[in-house]
């Protein structure tokens, strides 16, 4: 049986005072790609902002990584975070420098020294999204699909154990956001773990995989079915 990199038993999600879910019972398996559907404000990003440290699990059990979400200390927080790699909606490329310092920005600012493996790293996370001449870039000048390459590529650096996608394709057209879509499965297909909110039905069709669904301050799985 395959090891638990995320499970949550009987958690119920907070904001400041707010009841968000309630009951979540979640098991991502290392290697899985697991899609979190629901509609806008039924708790997707608040769920996964529990799962990264920014919001407190104070009712139920949680854990992520080895970590457990119960008893995380704020000093904690960024050693998780090292073990995750985050991918939002957004971007949050920093405009004012190359993709290669982004990325070589991120990579001291978590303890890595030596240049010549900082080079070798980003070489490594940029060809795996296929941007490996783009690093010169800065990202004003790269399309929308290719800065969530290279967000992708950021979430890659320190190795991960488990991707958390926050609507990576929630601003990218159609076509774009498929060519990202094939980037997350090929990540996966080779050996990545996957957790990705979406409300893009379009690509749960396209790339069917396990899904649970926020609802009614639930969380259930979505059995697909096969036509």
């Amino acid at each position: 049986m395959s090891e638990s990199v995320l499970k949550l038993d009987n958690a119920s999600i907070f904001q400041d005072k707010n009841l968000i879910l309630n009951e979540v019972n979640i098991d991502v398996k290392k290697g899985e790609f697991v899609y979190l559907i629901g509609k806008t404000g039924t708790g997707k990003s608040s769920l996964l902002k529990t799962l990264y440290g920014d919001l407190e699990l104070a009712h139920g059990t949680g854990q992520i990584v080895g970590f457990d979400l119960n008893t995380l200390k704020d000093k904690s927080i960024p050693f998780l975070r090292r073990k995750l790699g985050i991918v939002f909606q957004d971007f949050k490329l920093l405009n004012d420098r190359t993709i290669n310092n982004n990325l070589d920005f991120v990579l001291r600012a978590t303890g890595w020294k030596d240049k010549i493996k900082i080079k070798q790293k980003i070489e490594d996370v940029l060809t795996k999204v296929n941007m490996q001449n783009k690093g010169h870039k800065f990202p004003y000048e790269l399309s929308g699909g290719e800065q969530q390459r290279v967000a992708i590529a950021r979430a890659l650096l320190n190795d991960p154990e488990l991707i958390l996608a926050d609507e990576p394709t929630g601003n990218l057209d159609p076509e774009t956001s498929m060519e990202v879509m094939e980037v997350l499965q090929d990540l996966n297909k080779k050996g990545n773990t996957i957790f990705m909110a979406t409300h893009d039905y379009g690509l749960l069709l396209k790339y069917p995989s396990k899904t649970l669904k926020c609802e009614n301050n639930r969380i259930f799985e979505v059995v697909q079915r096969k036509d």
